[in-house]
């Protein structure tokens, strides 16, 4: 078997590897599932650049030539070319050989910290990925399939939430607001720019005498009267 070789700083799409999936034709889409059952595996699609997509034909063509058979034929660039330029490829690890499970890859940080049992890596995600080249011709074709083996997260990326709807005419949030800032400070001058009016002086007066009898106690409530 082949040496292990390290794709390096890819970008991880539809990673499958918390636990095995497999994919269901009725759903039209991948559902985990037991590791025995059939079609189950750990999956990564990757996107890597030039550079790395020729060194890692050159590690696919090299160990497929090791272990070619006289009947085997040559084998074709599997990669896909994307539509920014770039290449698209799979690593997968099938949920058990001959009747035995396999281990699940394992997950590290950027620090080689190993990551939880359940961690969930995200599309888009930089990572590097281990695995090894796995030689094969048959009815199916011939190649150099890519066993995963481990992962190492470099950068995470944000978990994206699925969105069913398409675009429509109606309401936008991202609409420009009616109500600029300009209006605002607008409407902050004029309230400035408002005259203040000048605090009324308040008269003191003289306290009146003590009353000595009726008509005294009389003219003190006048005096209330006046002042309010």
């Amino acid at each position: 078997m082949s040496e292990q070789y390290v794709v390096k700083k890819i970008t991880a799409m539809y990673p499958k590897l918390d636990k095995t999936y497999r994919y269901d034709k009725e759903q039209e889409r991948s559902v985990s599932c037991g590791a025995m059952d059939d079609g189950a595996e750990y999956s990564v699609n990757f996107i890597m650049d030039d550079a790395t997509a020729k060194a890692l034909w050159l590690y696919m063509k090299t160990t497929y030539a090791e272990e070619k058979k006289k009947n085997w034929p040559e084998i074709k660039n599997p990669f896909k070319k994307t539509d920014d330029g770039m290449w698209s490829h799979k690593a997968n690890l099938k949920g058990a050989y001959n009747g035995d499970k396999t281990k699940k890859p394992a997950q590290f940080d950027a620090k080689t910290n190993e990551l939880p049992d359940d961690f969930q890596l995200t599309s888009g995600s930089i990572v590097n990925v281990a695995v090894k080249g796995i030689p094969y011709s048959g009815s199916m074709g011939a190649g150099c399939s890519l066993r995963l083996q481990a992962v190492q997260v470099l950068k995470l990326a944000e978990r994206k939430q699925s969105n069913p709807f398409g675009a429509e005419d109606g309401y936008n949030s991202k609409e420009d607001n009616p109500f600029t800032a300009e209006v605002e400070e607008e409407v902050v001058a004029e309230v400035v720019e408002e005259p203040i009016e000048e605090p009324t002086k308040v008269v003191k007066k003289t306290a009146s005498a003590p009353p000595t009898d009726d008509s005294d106690l009389s003219s003190i409530i006048d005096d209330w009267d006046d002042e309010d």
